[in-house]
């Protein structure tokens, strides 16, 4: 061997000690970042402030609460007496088996992963290290304000464990991952107002290390337009039984995160009865009155709501629909950068899930009817199409919930050349979109990427 091969063998070497000598100190040293679940819509427990009582979820409806927000144009004024418990760990419905929703993840997290569960209020004295805290909130609400409380709890921690440098990763969940997404970007700051292109600040790169996205509607879902003109669903299936919480579309009128999970500005798919594409502005309420969506103008609107004026209704409609799309605006203005956080997304592309919808007028009634399911359909000039040809317009791969054109922004990131939240990857692993963080597959590869330095870690020994 030369002299030159000895020296370039050398340096290589020497290269490969300095960076096992950083992932040591990183890994072992100062142990691993702690982690934040932040999970997703419908996965947080909502409290009776008062008397404790659990309203959600549960199999039999309260009787001195349901999950209606107060109506009032001004958003910031509607609260009610429910506040966030826990994070849904497990539910129970009559004599069905019990659902892991987040307990499997939990437990995965301390008996495969390393860490301890802490609480915020009264972590222990290194709950810095090797620690895990989840982040119930009040999934109802302005995701904006969720991610605003998401960083003043983070801060109020730091001061708690007396570490103003620390950071931490997020593993978001759904509409979590929107939540995540914010506060990166523009920290405890409100909804930047006006018209003009948002410029994020990375205030959360203070706070977070790495983000990682399980399932996140990046660009929205078609979905969340069926939860506001039909209610909540099942599987695609509409429960209304008299014992159980009320989710009707009336109830999702009232909850601002509902609209903040439309499709983002420019990526809403619609079709005619011709399956001919359809330009459709999401945000105008004149289209939703169009189209016979906007609850308001429904024949049992003013029996739903007694006490509210229908000129106010209509006003807090169009604020939720003006503030749902300036929080896309916001969250796609990354231009594929992010600071020094490192994002990650894993999400599933093997199950059918809603892409598009198709829109037609009945022939008699002259009424506009939506689709949201694939069905035979019979054109106004007597054509029948089978479902199975609509349903090729309507379906794209994804996790049944979220479609992979919506988790990876493929869409959106097409306008900007980059992805909007500048992923380090996409990684896909079967399954279904509210059984994700049950998946032992994916919580291996979460536990396997919280196990490796950033980069601000080698950076900073």
């Amino acid at each position: 061997m030369t002299a030159n091969k000895l020296l370039r063998s050398a340096a290589y070497f020497a290269q490969i000690g300095i960076l096992v000598f950083a992932f040591s100190l990183a890994a072992f040293g100062q142990g691993k970042n702690p982690v934040i679940l932040v999970p997703g819509l419908w996965g947080s427990e909502l409290r009776h402030k008062d008397t404790n009582e659990r309203i959600w979820f549960k199999a039999f409806k309260s009787k001195s609460e349901d999950l209606r927000l107060p109506i009032n144009p001004d958003l910031s004024k509607n609260r009610d007496n429910l506040v966030p418990g826990d994070v849904l760990r497990e539910v129970k419905l009559g004599v069905f088996p019990v659902i892991d929703v987040y307990g499997g993840f939990l437990k995965a997290m301390a008996v495969r992963g390393g860490y301890r569960e802490e609480k915020w209020d009264s972590p222990s004295e290194d709950g810095f290290a090797d620690s895990l805290y989840v982040f119930p909130y009040d999934w109802r609400l302005d995701c904006v304000e969720n991610a605003r409380m998401l960083v003043r709890k983070v801060e109020a921690l730091k001061i708690k464990l007396k570490k103003p440098d620390l950071k931490f990763d997020i593993v978001a969940h759904s509409m979590g991952g929107l939540i995540a997404r914010y506060a990166a970007m523009y920290g405890d700051a409100d909804l930047p107002s006006g018209n003009a292109k948002p410029q994020p600040t990375w205030a959360g790169s203070k706070l977070f290390d790495r983000i990682i996205l399980l399932g996140t509607p990046n660009e929205g879902s078609a979905l969340a337009l069926g939860n506001l003109v039909n209610g909540f669903t099942v599987n695609g299936m509409r429960i209304d039984l008299p014992f159980m919480e009320d989710s009707s579309k009336f109830t999702v009128f009232s909850i601002p995160s509902a609209y903040q999970l439309l499709p983002a500005p420019g990526t809403f798919r619609a079709f005619d009865e011709n399956l001919q594409p359809l330009a459709i502005d999401l945000y105008n309420p004149k289209v939703w009155s169009k189209y016979g969506w906007n609850p308001v103008d429904d024949k049992d609107f003013e029996a739903e709501f007694k006490a509210i004026k229908k000129v106010d209704a209509e006003s807090f409609f169009v604020a939720n629909l003006n503030r749902a799309k300036r929080f896309h605006e916001v969250l796609n203005a990354a231009d594929g950068k992010s600071d020094d956080i490192e994002f990650y997304a894993i999400g599933s592309d093997c199950r059918a899930a809603l892409d598009a919808v198709v829109i037609y007028q009945d022939v008699k009634t002259k009424k506009w009817n939506t689709l949201f399911q694939a069905n035979d359909l019979t054109t106004s000039s007597g054509k029948k199409i089978p479902a199975e040809d609509v349903k090729k317009v309507m379906f794209t791969s994804g996790d049944r919930i979220v479609s992979k054109r919506s988790f990876a922004a493929e869409t959106l990131s097409k306008v900007t050349g980059s992805s909007v939240f500048n992923s380090r990857s996409n990684h896909f692993i079967c399954g279904e979109h509210d059984r994700l963080a049950a998946n032992s597959r994916i919580q291996e590869y979460i536990i396997g990427l919280l196990s490796k330095p950033t980069e601000t870690m080698i950076k900073e020994n």
